[in-house]
């Protein structure tokens, strides 16, 4: 079963992660996990953390000449900025007590994990609770998603990315696969939006929040390419890939909502406009649709189109101009506390996304295809296809 732990603080020493599941002989270059990590620290509206570090994954176990090798993979990401926190962070506890200084979050911040985490764990504030809750995490994500990504594309199956919303800025049309592949091919990162008049609108929107110390929410959307039928099951509620595809993206801090494919806008529209009609090419002896209104799933398992997946992503709640809060040890009213934050996220939210998305269909591949080296699986999938190809 392929799984994976992270553990880490936002301003802890750095993030560590283990992946348990990849079968051995998978080729794996550092230089495509550094390349999503590159990509997941981009996009106007950042805030100044991604200025001071350069994520970059340190690989212990698990990879031996480029290969794995079936064994647990570690990886550590560096905190660069741990330098600043090290002596307000420290593991063992000051000789004296009065030099403890962690900078207590005392003013819970509206929107974040601080209050109910701190009286979830009885804290008297919310600092080690904004440490972990922070999307720093999402870091260890991300490398997590690159080597599935490595093992996905052994199959033909790439997963991408591309910002359809940032606040009112909307794109209205859909969004071609070539589009997205020659914009995630891009060195330089605005938007991550496939038009550029509309990434341009995006900016504006993202200008004015800068202006007003406020912030903007945004959509991201993720297309899985290349993908085999069958993936996923109708059995049960707990193997249905939308269900599973849902927990993942809405796992990601600020999603508050999740789409596949044009379910938003099929929930208000006749159920004749609704479906993805079945045909045959007789000369190609395979099924095709109509279109792909089901983002390519359909009773909880893929169908052979394109996956799509929309993440909905609310404002950044740290704002520089602070909400209504209240002071926990005076219980009086307060401007919420303000941690270093970003104004827009989207397209490193789309980058998260597709890592997400990524990791559950590689353990959805494995469950459904096996073995213990990639030279199993593909022998297995191959015979799958063989399969589906004789129907």
């Amino acid at each position: 079963m392929l799984r994976f732990e992270t553990a880490g603080e936002s301003h802890g020493e750095s993030l560590v992660t283990i992946l348990t599941g990849l079968p051995a002989g998978v080729p794996i270059s550092l230089e495509k996990v550094n390349r999503e990590l590159w990509r997941r620290q981009q996009g106007f509206g950042r805030g100044g953390r991604m200025k001071i570090e350069t994520d970059r994954a340190h690989v212990l176990s698990g990879v031996r000449y480029g290969k794995t090798i079936g064994s647990p993979i570690a990886i550590t990401l560096e905190n660069r900025d741990w330098k600043n926190w090290s002596e307000i962070l420290p593991v063992e506890a000051p000789t004296q007590p009065e030099e403890g200084n962690n900078r207590p979050v005392l003013r819970p911040r509206p929107g974040h994990a601080d209050l109910a985490g701190a009286i979830k764990y009885n804290f008297p504030e919310a600092r080690y609770i904004l440490e972990r809750a922070s999307a720093r995490e999402t870091t260890s994500r991300v490398a997590v998603g690159a080597f599935c990504k490595q093992f996905l594309e052994q199959f033909g199956i790439e997963v991408l990315s591309h910002v359809v919303a940032v606040g009112a800025a909307r794109l209205e049309r859909p969004a071609s696969w070539e589009e997205i592949v020659a914009l995630n091919q891009k060195d330089e990162i605005l938007l991550n939006c496939v038009d550029p008049e509309v990434e341009q609108a995006m900016k504006e929107e993202v200008d004015e929040a800068y202006r007003t110390k406020d912030t903007r929410g945004g959509i991201f959307e993720v297309v899985a390419h290349g993908l085999p039928i069958g993936l996923g099951s109708h059995i049960t509620w707990d193997t249905r890939l939308d269900g599973r595809l849902g927990q993942a993206i809405l796992s990601m801090q600020a999603v508050k909502a999740v789409e596949i494919g044009s379910g938003t806008v099929t929930a208000v529209s006749p159920g004749k406009d609704s479906q993805d009609t079945v045909h045959y090419d007789k000369s190609g002896r395979e099924f095709f649709r109509g279109s792909n209104k089901a983002g390519g799933l359909e009773g909880g398992m893929t169908n052979g189109q394109d996956l799509v997946v929309r993440g909905y992503v609310k404002p950044i709640s740290t704002l520089r101009q602070p909400l209504e809060s209240v002071d926990l040890p005076t219980r009086e009213p307060a401007a919420a506390a303000y941690e270093r934050s970003d104004v827009a996220v989207a397209p490193a939210a789309g980058v998260i996304g597709e890592a997400m998305v990524a990791i559950v269909l590689a353990q959805a591949f494995l469950e459904k295809f096996g073995g213990d080296s990639l030279f199993e699986t593909k022998r297995n999938f191959d015979s799958y296809q063989q399969q589906v190809q004789a129907f």
